[in-house]
């Protein structure tokens, strides 16, 4: 039997981290796979494909839409081929995949690959293709990822009613896509199909999309999609999904209380995720789960079972795979006898659509809820030269800082490139930055980074430059 000082069962952007930290401590570690290729959910059917279909959908489209405006003048018609676009697509993903098998390789770790259960606390079966082999690990990590969750009346038969793991490999652009859930992962293969010629209607229960963000940032995406053709039914709540053939009938009631019918040739089913530990055996090992089916966690992602720890979308808060990475590192170090720590409210969100949307911090509701005094900084992406210069002039930066201290307390933007922007914002407030802190940085000019320092000014005794 295989001994090692660390296991890590399940190889997404948090298992792969975690264990490849902990070969760099020193420490004989396996990692434990059950698909033939390495990355999880968020390398193979999750992140990577869909940024890809993103970027390719965005090409197609500016060249329908917008290369004229920039006096590129294409002959002929300009034609989609969607096979190619896959792909692509696939091809993205299987270097990514193969990319993170070489860090494997590279940093000395074991990959088994089959389906990983506890056998007990300290020891993990493996089965593939009707075998079992066992391993022994005196720590493990469970890194299991999660699933697209469903609504229970909805029947996903993965043709027409799918989830976003069928809407990456489509054969053919739907004539009218109808999208349940205005979340990230919803609106983003939304727009995806939008460009690609299909109608798209996005029905959400909540009062607005991206209903966990600065209801700012919710305004401002939905009127730029409006503008792009994709239409919305709010405070709207599914009652049924029927397929008759290729036809997808779905029944539901407005925010009158009136029913309404929606016809289309596809449904995407895009309400969340689940946390996954569907085989994972964890009575065997004593791990306790909670009522969400999340595997329950301390402050240093321990279970109840003391050389058991879990990370990622298994474990409680947001499912994203730069919070799964941060809690692989973590993890690892604490293994080591490090002290690292993890501040979850400085975890940024993205939603890929474009423009993009991406903020960190607290949100303007969340300051009103909790009572705290704060003054607000808005510019808008309009004014700034690079934003005209490039086309790209819908959004804007928010930024919310403490009446008395000025710390800047959330970050909220909306527009080209936010998604890297961002990350000015963590930093600045990883160091618990104040507004004026960022309106005295130089920002290279022209820029859509400019957007942060104005919007900072404006946060600062109204001083914004150019509003």
């Amino acid at each position: 039997m295989s001994t090692y000082d660390v296991a890590v069962i399940g190889s997404g952007p948090g298992g792969y981290v975690a264990a490849i930290r902990c070969a760099q401590l020193g420490m004989k570690t396996a990692i434990i796979e059950k698909y033939s290729t390495l990355g999880g959910t968020c390398l193979n059917v999750g992140c990577i494909p869909s940024k890809a279909l993103l970027d390719s959908s965005h090409h197609y489209h500016d060249a329908l839409k917008h290369f004229e405006e920039h006096g590129i003048e294409i002959p002929g018609e300009v034609k989609l081929n969607l096979e190619k676009m896959m792909e692509r697509k696939s091809s993205v993903v299987s270097q990514t995949c193969d990319g993170v098998k070489f860090l494997m390789d590279k940093n000395k770790i074991d990959v088994i690959e089959g389906v990983g259960s506890f056998k007990d606390k300290t020891h993990v079966n493996i089965e593939k293709d009707g075998e079992t082999q066992t391993i022994e690990a005196k720590k493990i990590i469970i890194a299991t990822g999660s699933k697209p969750a469903n609504l229970p009346f909805i029947e996903l038969d993965k043709e027409r009613v799918i989830t976003s793991t069928e809407a990456l490999t489509l054969k053919e652009v739907p004539k009218h896509m109808i999208v349940i859930g205005g979340g990230v992962i919803g609106l983003e293969l939304g727009q995806v199909y939008r460009r690609l010629g299909a109608e798209v209607t996005v029905v959400e229960f909540m009062d607005r999309i991206i209903p966990t963000m600065d209801s700012a940032l919710s305004k401002e995406l939905q009127k730029v999609l409006k503008k792009q053709g994709v239409k919305f039914h709010t405070s709207t709540k599914v009652k049924s999904v029927e397929r008759n053939g290729d036809e997808i009938i779905i029944k539901a009631d407005d925010k009158k209380d009136k029913e309404i019918e929606l016809k289309g040739d596809y449904c995407l089913v895009s309400v969340g995720r689940r946390p996954y530990t569907d085989g994972l055996n964890a009575d065997a090992a004593g791990v306790e789960l909670d009522d969400k089916g999340r595997v329950k966690v301390n402050d240093h992602l321990q279970t109840n079972v003391e050389n058991i720890y879990a990370i990622g979308d298994v474990v409680r808060g947001a499912m994203l795979a730069h919070k799964a990475e941060e809690e692989g590192s973590m993890v690892a170090e604490l293994i080591a006898g490090q002290k690292p720590h993890i501040d979850y409210n400085l975890i940024p969100g993205v939603v890929y659509t474009w423009p993009e949307v991406a903020a960190v911090g607290k949100t303007e509701e969340q300051l009103k809820e909790e009572g705290v005094k704060y003054k607000e900084g808005k510019f808008p992406m309009r004014a700034l030269g690079r934003s005209r210069a490039s086309g790209d002039i819908d959004g804007l930066v928010k930024i919310l800082a403490d009446e008395k201290t000025d710390e800047v307390l959330g970050v909220h933007m909306i527009g080209a490139r936010t998604a890297d922007l961002i990350a000015e914002a963590v930093t600045a407030m990883e160091f618990r930055a104040s507004a004026e802190d960022i309106a005295r940085m130089s920002h290279a000019h022209p820029t859509y980074a400019e957007a942060v320092k104005e919007a900072a000014l404006a946060a600062t005794e109204n001083r914004a430059l150019h509003i």
